[in-house]
C-alpha cells in the first residue's frame, strides 16, 4: 500500500485547483470599439452603386461579465452557463436601383431605401460556442438620411449626385429580432498553421426582414481561437465584434458560404401601410465570401469580399458584389 503524508495531500489539493484555473483564462476586462464600412465600390469588381450600395456601423461591446444581472440570467436561461457581454451599435444601410441616373427609375427596379438601426445585443461564449440575441429599433425612409449621406459623399469626392431619391420608401418605424449561434470546430494543423470550421445558423423576424440563414466558414491561420470569425452587418455570416487574441500576432484567411430563406424584406417589398415602390423577392439567396483578418496590439482589422445571388425578380448585373472593411480596438 502506498502511504501519502498529510503535507503531500495538502500540496496535491492545492495544485489541482491551480491547474484548473490555469486552463480557464480570467474574464476579459476589455471593451471593444468597432467601425465598419460596406460598399459596392470597396470591391475588386469596382462596380457602380446599385442594390445594397453602402453600409456603415459603429459598435461598442462590453467586457465579460459587465451585462446587468437580468441579462446574465437571460443568457443562462437561453443557452446555459457561459460568459456574457452586451453590445450596442448604430448602423445605416443604403439601397438603390441599378438605374440611378434618372429621377424616375423603372418600376421593376429595386426601390431607393435608407435604413437606420440602433441595436442592442446579448452575446455569450461557452467554450467553442458563441450565441447572440439582438433587438434592433429604427426607421426606413427619409428619416434614415440615405439621400443626404450618399449625395453628400458624392459631392465630397466630386462624383455626380444619385437621382431618384424622391421615389424612396416612406418613413416607417422598424423592429427586428435576430438570434444567432456559431460553433468553432478545430480541424487540425499543417505545420504551424491551424485550420477550423465555423458552422453558423441565424434567424431574423420583424417588419424589416423575416429570414433564416445557415452557412459555414473555413479558416487557415494562427490564433484561430481568438475569435469566431469576422464581423459583418446583418444579414450575413458574422462572428460578432468580440475577439480576444491568444498570441501577440494572430491572423487567418477564410472562405465561407451561406444560404438564406427569405420570407419578407421591406426594402424590396415596400412600405407596410403606405403605397410605395416594390419588387417581387426571390425566396432563396446565397452568398459566398472570402477575406483576411489580422490581430495585433489589441487591434483587429478584417476585409471581406462578398458575392451575392439575386434577391428579386428582374434584378440585373448577375452576382452582386461588395466589400466589407472592419476595424476594432480593445480598451
Amino acid at each position: 500500500m502506498t502511504h501519502r503524508s498529510p503535507l503531500g495531500l495538502a500540496l496535491l489539493a492545492l495544485a489541482l485547483p491551480a491547474a484548473a484555473r490555469a486552463q480557464t483564462p480570467p474574464p476579459d476586462a476589455a471593451n471593444i470599439w468597432t467601425i465598419q464600412g460596406e460598399n459596392a465600390s470597396i470591391s475588386t469588381a469596382k462596380l457602380s452603386d446599385r442594390d445594397y450600395t453602402n453600409g456603415i456601423r459603429l459598435g461598442w461591446t462590453s467586457a465579460e461579465g459587465a451585462a446587468p444581472d437580468f441579462l446574465q440570467t437571460l443568457g443562462r436561461t437561453l443557452w446555459g452557463p457561459g460568459r456574457t457581454r452586451v453590445a450596442l451599435e448604430l448602423s445605416q444601410q443604403i439601397y438603390t436601383p441599378t438605374n440611378n441616373t434618372v429621377p424616375n427609375p423603372p418600376a421593376n427596379d429595386r426601390p431607393y431605401a435608407g435604413v437606420m438601426l440602433a441595436t442592442g445585443s446579448l452575446i455569450e461564449d461557452a467554450g467553442n460556442t458563441r450565441s447572440a440575441l439582438g433587438l434592433s429599433l429604427g426607421m426606413v425612409g427619409p428619416a434614415a438620411l440615405g439621400r443626404q449621406v450618399q449625395n453628400g459623399f458624392h459631392d465630397l469626392i466630386g462624383q455626380n449626385r444619385v437621382k431618384g431619391w424622391g421615389t424612396q420608401l416612406r418613413d416607417e418605424p422598424l423592429l427586428e429580432i435576430t438570434s444567432q449561434r456559431t460553433w468553432r470546430l478545430a480541424i487540425g494543423s499543417v505545420g504551424a498553421l491551424e485550420t477550423d470550421a465555423l458552422p453558423e445558423i441565424t434567424a431574423g423576424v420583424g417588419n424589416l426582414r423575416d429570414y433564416a440563414e445557415a452557412g459555414v466558414t473555413l479558416r487557415v491561420g494562427q490564433g484561430l481561437a481568438s475569435d469566431f470569425g469576422v464581423a459583418r452587418i446583418n444579414p450575413g455570416l458574422t462572428g460578432t465584434d468580440v475577439y480576444r487574441p491568444t498570441r501577440p500576432f494572430a491572423w487567418y484567411v477564410f472562405a465561407g458560404a451561406d444560404a438564406q430563406a427569405v420570407a419578407y424584406d421591406l426594402t424590396l417589398e415596400g412600405n407596410t401601410w403606405q403605397d410605395s415602390r416594390h419588387v417581387t423577392i426571390k425566396p432563396a439567396v446565397g452568398e459566398f465570401q472570402m477575406g483576411l483578418a489580422v490581430m495585433a496590439y489589441g487591434v483587429r482589422l478584417s476585409y471581406t469580399q462578398v458575392f451575392q445571388t439575386q434577391e428579386y425578380r428582374h434584378q440585373k448585373g448577375g452576382l452582386h458584389q461588395f466589400g466589407s472593411l472592419a476595424l476594432s480596438a480593445r480598451f
